[in-house]
């Protein structure tokens, strides 16, 4: 993406997706980005092998932001982007996933063009797809999931959450953020508005580390899933939908599917 033009320049700062995991998930642009960085902003969900592409004189900012813990206050990053970038530093903001797949990359783009910052964002591969991947699961198939929904199980307080009802009709493959915390919450209004609990699901947890946990359930046994698995916690992503029942294992993806019947979802089709 080219760099989002301002009326008054003084510095620049980079938005890198730092994408579910791995360093080597990271993209071309980003490695660059990261090589001439001087200061890096870098958010609690960035594996620490994604560092080792920074120069070492680079100075490395820990801005974390996990639910349920101590977080750094959003309204103070975007004073620290925009003090680094009118020092005159090259500015990375680095983030796990994608920026603009819940990163609040909108808002910190808002916040320095404002100040009058230059901002680039950089793509990440967001764990929406690269985490259900790890497990076999394709996110979308036409012979059973049209389309797929990016959705937050953690809305903002007083916010709109996600119409779980709308949602139970649509037929897409439903992908939840930051759920795992308030399962109940994703669980009873899908079940309510029709579902069905046999409804197959999927959990994947750190996903392309060395810590990643899986598992496959349903709609009905999600909850229990991860309640009964500590290790399923976040960082983490649900996947709900015929498409859950995919792919044994992300070894699997090498390997032909079988073909399905003439008619039959997905999840039956699956081995």
């Amino acid at each position: 993406m080219n760099a989002i033009p301002t009326a008054e320049a003084a510095g620049r700062v980079t938005l890198v997706g730092a994408g579910p995991g791995a360093a080597d998930l990271l993209t071309v642009r980003a490695v660059k980005a990261l090589r001439r960085a001087t200061v890096a902003l870098v958010d609690d969900l960035v594996d620490p092998s994604v560092l080792r592409y920074l120069r070492r004189s680079a100075r490395v900012l820990p801005v974390g932001k996990r639910g349920g813990c101590v977080s750094t206050p959003q309204a103070f990053i975007h004073r620290l982007m925009v003090a680094e970038a009118r020092r005159g530093e090259e500015v990375v903001r680095l983030k796990g996933g994608d920026p603009f797949v819940f990163g609040r990359g909108g808002e910190e783009v808002d916040a320095l063009r404002e100040a009058g910052i230059v901002v680039e964002v950089v793509s990440g591969l967001t764990a929406g797809i690269a985490g259900p991947a790890a497990m076999g699961i394709p996110v979308t198939d036409r012979r059973c999931a049209p389309g797929v929904a990016l959705v937050t199980g953690h809305a903002k307080p007083g916010g709109q959450g996600p119409d779980w009802a709308a949602l139970a009709r649509s037929g897409l493959t439903l992908v939840v953020y930051m759920g795992t915390e308030r399962v109940a919450d994703v669980v009873v209004p899908l079940l309510a508005a029709g579902l069905p609990a046999a409804t197959p699901a999927a959990v994947v947890s750190a996903a392309h580390t060395p810590r990643q946990r899986e598992a496959r359930c349903t709609l009905g046994t999600l909850e229990a899933t991860l309640q009964a698995d500590a290790g399923l916690g976040s960082p983490a992503v649900l996947v709900i939908g015929a498409v859950a029942a995919r792919g044994a294992q992300a070894e699997a993806l090498s390997a032909p599917w079988p073909a399905p019947a003439a008619g039959t979802a997905c999840s039956q089709a699956a081995g």
